[in-house]
């Protein structure tokens, strides 16, 4: 072999070595080239929806493309969540869940995929205290109130589950059964219809999300009786926590909120959206805005939540289990 071939060889090899290097660079330099979909698993105007739109809009930016919210609500989150965990692992398809469908489902609902296994995590994006609240016609004014009215007509109020088996109708199973109080669940497809239902007086009392109900607290239609946090929060520091008020000791609950992208979905393309979230979700602007409707920015890595994933479906399968609830 003549010196000059042996060098062409070894300059065509060290080309070859090279592409091969920056390729997964070059991948995620090109992503992304077209619009991104959000896929919001519930009704329009829950907490889920408002953080998908609140977010979606400042991602495109970031991103330089458009980013598409779509609600596919249906059997409480799992419709949408199957549909993007069998969607292409490409990062054009993302979710936007909460507590309800990544974590308690599973327990609920034989399912065609796993939460805690079926999905490449981004991380997490919000987490916020149900509130308790009645509707203004419930002659109450405290959750001790609530609790003699509701054992002097056992099964005569109404509670308004935003679906059946999330975690505001849990938090009402869990406050009913500590209390001692007995009341009818309606459930409903999703925390909007709840709400709305809750301000027309169709229902009495309910559990929900901060985010997404404490508008119409301020508009008068539903009055606040307690935060379900374990300590008072500064967005409405006057308004105790149910363990305070109903004397409940150790009572919390809440929803939390996180992306998702279909399982395999190339490293590189998770951890440029899971950068591009968290700068946005811990600008002062994004947690002002949260904060003043009485969420927390909550971010993490995609190794972190997927852990934190797994260890929400473990504890949620235990009350689940403890309440001996079923789906009919």
């Amino acid at each position: 072999m003549t010196t000059h071939r042996a060098l062409r060889i070894a300059f065509g090899w060290l080309v070859s070595a090279c592409a091969a290097v920056s390729a997964p660079a070059v991948h995620a330099q090109a992503y992304p080239n077209k619009p991104v979909r959000i896929i919001v698993p519930y009704p329009p105007g829950g907490t889920s929806d408002i953080l998908a739109r609140s977010v979606g809009q400042k991602l495109g930016d970031a991103l330089g493309q458009t980013i598409v919210v779509e609600n596919k609500p249906g059997a409480n989150g799992n419709l949408g969540a199957d549909m993007v965990a069998k969607s292409p692992p490409d990062g054009y398809t993302l979710l936007l869940a909460d507590i309800g469908a990544l974590a308690i489902s599973p327990s609920l609902y034989k399912l065609s995929f796993d939460p805690a296994t079926d999905f490449s995590p981004v991380t997490m994006v919000a987490y916020s205290p149900h509130i308790l609240v009645v509707h203004p016609s419930v002659p109450v004014n405290n959750a001790k109130e609530l609790v003699t009215l509701a054992k002097s007509k056992p099964g005569k109020l109404n509670f308004a589950a935003s679906s059946v088996g999330s975690a505001p109708h849990l938090a009402g199973i869990d406050f009913a059964s500590r209390a001692g109080v007995d009341w009818a669940y309606i459930p409903y497809k999703g925390g909007a219809q709840a709400i709305t239902d809750m301000a027309g007086g169709q229902a009495d009392v309910m559990f929900n999300g901060m985010l997404a109900t404490y508008p119409h607290v301020k508009s008068g239609k539903l009055k606040i009786l307690a935060v379900s946090s374990s300590k008072r929060m500064s967005a409405i520091p006057d308004v105790p926590t149910v363990a305070e008020a109903a004397g409940l000791e150790g009572f919390q609950t809440g929803s939390w909120q996180g992306v998702l992208a279909p399982l395999n979905t190339p490293k590189e393309v998770i951890a440029r959206l899971s950068s591009e979230i968290t700068k946005i979700l811990n600008t002062p602007e994004m947690k002002e805005r949260l904060a003043v409707q009485g969420a927390e920015v909550s971010t993490n890595t995609p190794d972190q939540f997927t852990t934190f994933i797994r260890d929400e479906k473990a504890r949620w399968a235990q009350v689940v289990k403890a309440a001996n609830l079923k789906l009919e």
